[in-house]
C-alpha cells in the first residue's frame, strides 16, 4: 500500500514521536529508580515541567546537529557519538537553566539528570541501532552499500527517490556532492549537499564503497572525479541514466562516458524539422554509422525508412530494431538495383554511409576498396541525382585529409566527386568526422577483448592519437549539418581534442582490469597515421553552430574527374593513379 512506503517525512515523523515517547519513559524511569519505585506526590507536577524542557532541548540539539539526517540501516559509531554529545549538551543546558530558574522545577532530585542522561542515550541509541542489528542478523546489511552521488541536476531528485526504494540498486546515499557554493548545505530528500572538495574526507569518514556520477556532470569534471575516485577505497563507480520523470537506471561507468564530448550546440529541433515526415534512404544501414543514423531518423519522426546493405546479417540486425523499415539487400555497385529502389521509393533524403573503412584491409585489397568506395559512391550519387532526391548526404572521414592510406584517398575522391558533379535538382553535402566510440572498427572493443583475456593490450605506436566522439552525437551532428546545407558544402564536425591511444589504453585498464595488464607496441600498420586531421587547409568557414564548420571547396572539372576515375579503375599502377587525382596522397608503405 502506498501509505506504508517509507519516505523522509515519514521517517522524520517516526523518530520525533519515538524520541518524545522514549524520553518520557526514560525520565519517568529515572524518577522511579531515584525513589525506589515510589515517587512522592509533590514531585509529580514538576515532573511535567522538567519533561517538557528536557525533551524540547534534546530534540532541538539532535536536529541542530543533523541527528535526524541519517540512514537508519547504516547508523554507525560516528552517529552514536553525535547522539551522545547532543544528549550531554541538552542536559547541560537544562542543568544551567535549573540553577538560574529553580522555582518551576522544584522539588527536583538532581541525580535524575545523570540517570536519565544514560537511560535516554541507551534507548534512543538502541532504537537507531535496531534496524542495522536486525539486518546484520539476517545477513542483509552487505547488500546496502554506503554511497555518494556526485553532481546535481534536475534528475537528481528522481534518482534519489529511486534509490530510496532500494529495489533496483541496493545502496544507501550518504551525501550528494556539487561544485556550486550556492547549493552547499542544502538538502535533497533530507540528504545533505557537500562541496566536491570534501570528496576524499567523506569517503574516508563514511567508508564509501560506491560512487554514482550524475549524467549531467561536465566532461572535464567527470574525468577529474574519476581520477580522484580511483585513488580511494571506492569499489564501484557508477553513472545514472534517467529513463523518464519517475525512474533512473544505474550503470557501470564506461570508457565511452569518460571520452565522450557532448556538443553544446546540438539542436534537436533543427534535426527534427529536417527529418520529420520525410522518406529517407540509408546505404550501409547495417553498419555502425548507418544503423545509428537509421535509429536517429526513426526517433526524429521519419515517415519511411528504406535501408540498404549488402550484408544480410547486418541488415537483419537493424531490421529487428526498426521493424517498420523497408530492408533492401543491395550492393552499391549494382546501379540498376539502386535505380529501382530509388524509383519505387521516391525518397526526400539519401544518406550514403556504405564504405569499406578498415585501413589495413583496404591496403591489402586496393582494387576492392577503389571499386566499392569510389565507383559505388558515384553510383549512389548519380542515381540519387537522376531520381531528383532533394538532399544527398555523403559520410566522409578525417582520413581523407592529406591521406596516407587507400581508404582515406578513396573517400577524398568521393568528396571531390560530390563537390563537382552537377547536382541538377539535388543538394549534395559531405560530412567529415573522426572515430566514433563503439563502432565496429573502433580500437575500444579490441582493447576490451584484450583486457578480458588478461592482456596484453597491443597498440601500434606510443605517440599515436585519434579524435573520438559518441556515435549517437556524431550521427546527430551529421543530420544537423545536412539540415543547414544548401548544397556543395564539405562539413567538418568539431571532434574536440585528440586523445593519445596509450592514455586510452591505460584508462581502460584502470576501468575494466582486475589485474595488471601489459601494453605492447607493434609498429604502425600499412597506411596508418600517427595523428589524424580534420582540415585540409585554413580556409574553413564557420556556421551558426560551433561544432560544425565548412571546408574550402576544391575545383575539379567533373568530366576530367570521371576520366581519371575510369583510368584509375583499369590502371596497373593504382597508387600512381590515385596520386593523379589526390596529389597530397602519400603512402609510406608503398
Amino acid at each position: 500500500m502506498q501509505w506504508l512506503r517509507p519516505s523522509n517525512t515519514k521517517r522524520l515523523t517516526f523518530f520525533l514521536l519515538a524520541d518524545i515517547l522514549l524520553s518520557l519513559f526514560t525520565l519517568y524511569s529515572a524518577y522511579l529508580l531515584r525513589f525506589n519505585f515510589n515517587i512522592p506526590e509533590n514531585f509529580l507536577l514538576p515532573f511535567w515541567h522538567v519533561a517538557f524542557l528536557i525533551i524540547l532541548l534534546k530534540i532541538f540539539n539532535i536536529a541542530l546537529f543533523d541527528g535526524y539526517r541519517f540512514i537508519w540501516r547504516f547508523f554507525a559509531l560516528n552517529d552514536a557519538k553525535k547522539l551522545f554529545f547532543t544528549h550531554l549538551l541538552a542536559y547541560t543546558l537544562f542543568s544551567s537553566l535549573f540553577l538560574v530558574f529553580p522555582e518551576p522545577f522544584s522539588p527536583f532530585p538532581r541525580s535524575v539528570i545523570i540517570i536519565d542522561l544514560f537511560l535516554s542515550f541507551f534507548l534512543l541509541g538502541a532504537l537507531r541501532f535496531s534496524k542495522r542489528l536486525m539486518m546484520e542478523s539476517m545477513g542483509n546489511i552487505g547488500k546496502f552499500k554506503p554511497a555518494i552521488i556526485i553532481g546535481v541536476s534536475s534528475n537528481t531528485d528522481t534518482l534519489i527517490k529511486s534509490l530510496l526504494k532500494g529495489d533496483h540498486y541496493p545502496v544507501a546515499i550518504i551525501a550528494v556532492l556539487k561544485k556550486n557554493q550556492n547549493m552547499i548545505g542544502s538538502t535533497i530528500h533530507n540528504i545533505k549537499i557537500f562541496d566536491l572538495l570534501d570528496l576524499p574526507e567523506l569517503i574516508t569518514k563514511h567508508n564509501i564503497l560506491t560512487a554514482i556520477i550524475e549524467e549531467s556532470l561536465p566532461q572535464e569534471a567527470l574525468q577529474h572525479v574519476y581520477t580522484q575516485l580511483k585513488e580511494t577505497s571506492v569499489q564501484e563507480i557508477k553513472r545514472s541514466v534517467t529513463l523518464d520523470n519517475t525512474m533512473s537506471r544505474i550503470e557501470s561507468l564506461s570508457i565511452e562516458d569518460l571520452l565522450a564530448r557532448h556538443p553544446k550546440d546540438l539542436d534537436t529541433q533543427t534535426i527534427e524539422n529536417f527529418i520529420r515526415g520525410k522518406i529517407i534512404v540509408i546505404t550501409g544501414a547495417g553498419g555502425s554509422i548507418g544503423s545509428e543514423i537509421a535509429l536517429q531518423c526513426h526517433r526524429f519522426g521519419a515517415l519511411k525508412l528504406i535501408l540498404i546493405d549488402h550484408s544480410e546479417y547486418n541488415l537483419y540486425q537493424i531490421g529487428e530494431k526498426l521493424p517498420s523499415a523497408q530492408l533492401r539487400l543491395c550492393n552499391i555497385l549494382d546501379k540498376p538495383m539502386l535505380d529501382s529502389i530509388l524509383s519505387s521509393g521516391q525518397p526526400d533524403i539519401l544518406i550514403h554511409a556504405a564504405a569499406y573503412k578498415h585501413v589495413p584491409l583496404c591496403e591489402a585489397n586496393i582494387h576492392a576498396a577503389i571499386t566499392n568506395n569510389i565507383i559505388g559512391s558515384c553510383n549512389v550519387i548519380d542515381s540519387a541525382i537522376g531520381h531528383n532526391v532533394s538532399k544527398i548526404v555523403i559520410i566522409s572521414t578525417d582520413k581523407a585529409v592529406r591521406p596516407t592510406n587507400i581508404m582515406g584517398t578513396t573517400k577524398r575522391i568521393v568528396e571531390l566527386y560530390a563537390q563537382n558533379v552537377d547536382p541538377c535538382n539535388s543538394e549534395i553535402v559531405a560530412v567529415r568526422f573522426g572515430n566514433v566510440l563503439g563502432s565496429s572498427g573502433s580500437v575500444i572493443p579490441k582493447f576490451k577483448e584484450q583486457i578480458d583475456a588478461g592482456g596484453p593490450i597491443t597498440l601500434t605506436h606510443p605517440d599515436i592519437t585519434r579524435y573520438f566522439m559518441l556515435i549517437s552525437e556524431a550521427c546527430q551532428l551529421v543530420l544537423q549539418a545536412a539540415a543547414i546545407a544548401r548544397g556543395g558544402e564539405l562539413f567538418i564536425l568539431d571532434m574536440g581534442e585528440p586523445i593519445k591511444i596509450i592514455d586510452l589504453a591505460r584508462t581502460m585498464i584502470r576501468l575494466y582490469a582486475q589485474n595488471e595488464i601489459e601494453i605492447l607496441t607493434t609498429g604502425l600498420r600499412p597506411g596508418e597515421k600517427l595523428y589524424e586531421e580534420l582540415l585540409l587547409d585554413e580556409s574553413e568557414q564557420k556556421t551558426a553552430f560551433e561544432s560544425i564548420m565548412i571546408a574550402g571547396s576544391t575545383l575539379y572539372p567533373i568530366q576530367q574527374l570521371r576520366t581519371d576515375i575510369e583510368t584509375l579503375l583499369h590502371s596497373n599502377e593504382p597508387i600512381k593513379a590515385l596520386r593523379t587525382i589526390v596529389p597530397e596522397f602519400t603512402n609510406p608503405s608503398v
